[in-house]
């Protein structure tokens, strides 16, 4: 068996991708899906992994969560995601459950397991603070967030981090192994005409896949001006696949949470200026050609 994983999730275009990887690359032992409002609204997250799984065959409990942040209002992604948050392709209706159990007492029973969160971090810091015995049962926490340079959201803050910085927060204060994939490497995965051409050429899966990759680039185009999206989420996915694929260095990490302008950054210590033991591993390399071969590997066994 791969390693055991929890993928904590907000469907989303790259989320979506995010799941395939994980449930479809054979180095993972994909335990369950968990939900978290981000991208969109906490029903609609929640039924687009639903309809991932259903796409893909993949049966694993799938939980909804934590339906707004921590503190604060929820801000949505509908102008990159859209209004279901996974426009693009039809999909049919979706024939795997919901389990009647919240995302973080999932979460709870699941491990012991690395938990790779790709959305807001509001169920792992609730299930950190609900249970802190499990601070010793997750293996790692890696999450697709933050930046050691400039934002998505903001000037200097990625989205799922701007979304809850407070559950941000409590993740890098918790001392639990932490790897952080940021902007500043996902950045570098970039869905070119020839991944989308290599997705089609998969089968009705694949082809779907594609689909969800040209909507999202026709919004990050409009939005950002990129030629081709960035995926942000699957780089997460393939640093517990293979840790030699995203090239990681220690060091201390902390979330604003007050700053006027700079509210959810994360303030990457790279040269150790403050004096600070490292709380995490900080993502600084990818290697493209490998990372998408893993990726197409995986939809392909799963189509």
């Amino acid at each position: 068996m791969g390693i055991p994983v929890v993928l904590d999730c907000d469907p989303g275009h790259d989320d979506a991708i995010a799941i395939l990887l994980a449930a479809g690359d054979p180095a993972l032992d994909l335990l369950g899906v968990t939900t978290v409002a981000a991208n969109q609204t906490l029903e609609k997250v929640t039924l687009n992994a639903r309809r991932v799984c259903t796409a893909a065959g993949i049966t694993v409990p799938i939980a909804a969560g934590s339906a707004k942040p921590l503190l604060r209002p929820l801000r949505i992604a509908d102008d990159i995601h859209g209004e279901s948050g996974l426009d693009g392709p039809v999909f049919g209706p979706p024939t795997v459950p919901v389990v009647d159990e919240h995302a973080v007492e999932l979460l709870h029973r699941l491990l012991p397991a690395t938990v790779i969160a790709t959305g807001a971090l509001t169920n792992v810091a609730l299930l950190l603070t609900r249970y802190p015995e499990d601070a010793e049962r997750i293996t790692e926490i890696v999450l697709m967030g933050g930046s050691t340079g400039r934002g998505n959201i903001t000037p200097y803050a990625e989205a799922n981090i701007h979304v809850d910085p407070e559950a941000a927060a409590i993740v890098f204060g918790s001392g639990v192994p932490v790897t952080m994939v940021g902007l500043n490497v996902t950045h570098q995965a970039l869905v070119t005409p020839d991944v989308v051409a290599r997705l089609e050429a998969l089968g009705p899966l694949g082809r779907t896949c594609a689909e969800l990759m040209v909507f999202f680039g026709e919004t990050y185009r409009a939005m950002f001006g990129f030629a081709a999206p960035p995926l942000h989420d699957p780089v997460a996915v393939a640093r517990v696949i293979d840790p030699t694929l995203v090239e990681c260095v220690d060091a201390h990490v902390q979330v604003e949470l007050t700053g006027t302008h700079t509210l959810g950054a994360t303030v990457v210590d790279l040269d150790g200026y403050r004096g600070l033991a490292p709380n995490a591993k900080v993502a600084v390399g990818l290697d493209v050609d490998r990372f998408w071969d893993r990726v197409v590997g995986a939809i392909a066994r799963l189509g």
